[in-house]
């Protein structure tokens, strides 16, 4: 690892970051779970669309993928370069037609083909899916990684036995989830894995030596007869065909490892259970529960995977200082594993609402022990926040939020306006009961009813803050009308006033101001990572979990 690299959160499109930012050879693992609508319908997944709708859409509480414009265009690029996956691609959208899942395919072949790009030789992808479009992906996996790269169809247990009908119809319930585990080459990096044994398995190890060491006898006999190659001799006044080499057999006697359990009996090796590594790890994964309610990591981020999930992934197929990426970032569990075991990574998410969360995620975890770290992507001053909201009002709201660490209190998309965008949690006494600051973003010509109508939602929401957020520079009207609302005063922290109402543009919080209140407590707008300590020093490859 290079003393000046940065790991790096990229915001936008993954499919133009990858193009643009990411070197050939440069990546050593690859971890995506890219989003899928997998609770549409079968009807609505495959139904045949005009063409004329809107582009493919990600976001991250609504992982939809529509066949439009974007699609189509994706599609004649991937053909037009010919090859593997430009007949696959043809002979899919023959047999499924003009759809959202042909959209997803078309849209997920582009990024894979970059990603294999992306791969060092000696690299590996593991692509996380649901049943419902897992046999597809594992065509486009073929096409763009080749058949014989082919590694491992993984089955991880997500969930335990519920009820689970399928948009209403008769069918066994939905338990595991699929990862695809393919190489760029035949030369790859690799490190088994281990779980731990069955208590079946332990009870053979009912044996204790002196220093206190549990052991269990194990058979050394060989077949014989011709072509066994076992020889045959004598130990402990018992002739057989034996395993080891006389030699050998010598030095196991010297090293007290070979034990005759009574006079005459077949003597048997000693094994000794802190030396033997587990069971190896085989492609199904019923070992690694969920994130449940009570998990001390969940985020509540709708699609996190847990934690051991990928470690055992790094641990399997990389080492300390490799390159990851995850393309489909979300609430950032691959780069907060890939930090923890000295992993260098890379994170790319087209929402910044994901981008927060990760850097919040990060800041939690590790404190003042987190490796250096730059957000690309984001504007950087005004003029670039300008653009953005010229691009995407939303994604320029999104960003903004953002600023004062604020989560978005709804999706306007969807229609419905309550009269502020975002909103912030403190504390500041002993109640346990979290106050909340209302945050109103604005990007366009601003006036000072908008303030009197944040006064009005204050109230109504019964925040004891709000913020108008602006691009534009408020007016003189509009700050008197916010000091009108006066101040609050924390009631056990006299003298911590500060303005009810509050007016800051973009250019003053990209310089660094905050919004104001009390902070003698961590805020909980953000579900707090739990405190991690990075691994002290190499690991052996074997995972226990």
């Amino acid at each position: 690892m290079t003393a000046d690299w940065k790991n790096r959160l990229y915001f936008g499109d993954n499919l133009e970051i990858l193009r643009k930012e990411i070197a050939s050879e440069s990546v050593d693992l690859v971890y995506l779970d890219p989003p899928f609508n997998s609770n549409a319908t079968y009807n609505v997944l495959f139904a045949e669309k005009s063409g004329r709708k809107s582009a493919a859409q990600i976001s991250a509480f609504d992982d939809t993928w529509q066949w439009g414009l974007e699609s189509e265009a994706s599609y004649h690029e991937t053909v037009t370069a010919g090859g593997k996956l430009a007949d696959l691609l043809q002979a899919l959208r023959a047999f499924l037609g003009q759809n959202d899942m042909m959209a997803y395919l078309v849209m997920m072949a582009a990024r894979l083909k970059e990603l294999h790009r992306a791969l060092k030789p000696t690299g590996s992808a593991y692509l996380h899916c649901d049943p419902t479009a897992s046999h597809y992906l594992k065509l486009l996996m073929d096409a763009v990684f080749g058949h014989r790269h082919y590694l491992n169809q993984i089955t991880w247990k997500r969930t335990t036995a519920h009820s689970d009908p399928k948009q209403g119809r008769k069918a066994f319930g939905n338990l595991t989830d699929i990862i695809l585990l393919y190489t760029k080459s035949d030369n790859y990096a690799f490190n088994y894995q281990h779980t731990q044994y069955s208590d079946q398995h332990l009870r053979k190890y009912c044996h204790v030596d002196a220093d206190g060491r549990r052991y269990a006898l194990d058979n050394i006999t060989g077949p014989g007869g011709a072509g066994k190659g076992n020889p045959y001799y004598e130990v402990m006044g018992v002739s057989r065909h034996w395993r080891y080499s006389r030699e050998t057999m010598d030095r196991l006697l010297r090293e007290n490892r070979i034990v005759q359990p009574k006079p005459g009996a077949v003597p048997r090796y000693k094994r000794y259970l802190d030396e033997m590594p587990g069971v190896p790890l085989q492609n199904l994964w019923d070992d690694i529960p969920p994130i449940n309610s009570q998990a001390q990591e969940r985020l509540g981020y709708p699609t996190q995977k847990p934690e051991a999930l990928l470690e055992r992934i790094m641990r399997a197929s990389s080492n300390e200082g490799n390159l990851v990426l995850d393309p489909f970032c979300g609430c950032g569990t691959t780069i907060a594993v890939a930090e923890r075991l000295h992993r260098r990574w890379i994170g790319i998410d087209i929402t910044h609402l994901a981008i927060t969360l990760m850097r919040h995620r990060l800041q939690n975890a590790f404190g003042p022990n987190l490796s250096p770290y730059v957000v690309e992507g984001v504007p950087k001053d005004v003029d670039s926040a300008q653009l953005l909201a010229m691009q995407d009002r939303y994604k320029f709201e999104w960003w903004a939020l953002g600023l004062v660490d604020a989560r978005p209190a709804h999706d306007k998309r969807k229609g419905g306006d309550t009269g502020f965008d975002g909103v912030i949690y403190f504390f500041d006494d002993e109640s346990g009961i979290a106050k909340k600051i209302v945050v109103q973003v604005k990007s366009g010509s601003v006036a000072v009813n908008q303030i009197r109508d944040l006064k009005a939602v204050r109230d109504r929401e019964k925040a004891e803050i709000a913020a108008f957020v602006t691009l534009q520079e408020p007016t003189a009207g509009m700050k008197a009308e916010a000091a009108s609302a006066g101040f609050y005063e924390p009631e056990h922290f006299p003298g911590q006033r500060v303005p009810r109402v509050q007016t800051l543009t973009i250019a003053e919080l990209l310089e660094g101001t905050q919004v104001l209140y009390p902070r003698v407590a961590p805020g909980e707008t953000f579900a707090r990572a739990a405190k991690q300590k990075k691994e002290s020093g190499p690991k052996q490859a074997s995972l226990k979990l």
